[in-house]
């Protein structure tokens, strides 16, 4: 779960330099975090960006790591979440 987490979040400074996809990727890491979202509503919300069963397979399971997490611990990836986005990297955009 601590590396998903830190791979999932190590991707976010690049998707800010890039200047593209910002919001998108706050909206997707949100509902990855927020608890009160279910598999079905994630999988449903994400449809547009789902290739195929394999990619629904695997943000499936995401989802369900996250959910099986305590609030503390959700707590705390959102914490990294804004230090990532008051990084230098992100401050720009």
């Amino acid at each position: 779960m601590k590396l998903l987490t830190v791979l999932m979040l190590t991707a976010l400074p690049l998707c800010c330099y890039a200047g593209v996809g910002c919001d998108i990727m706050d909206d997707v890491i949100s509902m990855t975090i927020d608890p009160d979202v279910d598999v079905t509503e994630y999988i449903n919300n994400l449809q547009e960006f789902i290739p195929g069963e394999e990619t629904e397979n695997a943000l499936t399971a995401m989802k369900q790591c996250f959910l099986d997490q305590s609030e503390e611990t959700l707590d705390k990836v959102d914490d990294l979440k804004q230090q990532i986005y008051s990084s230098f990297w992100c401050a720009r955009y």
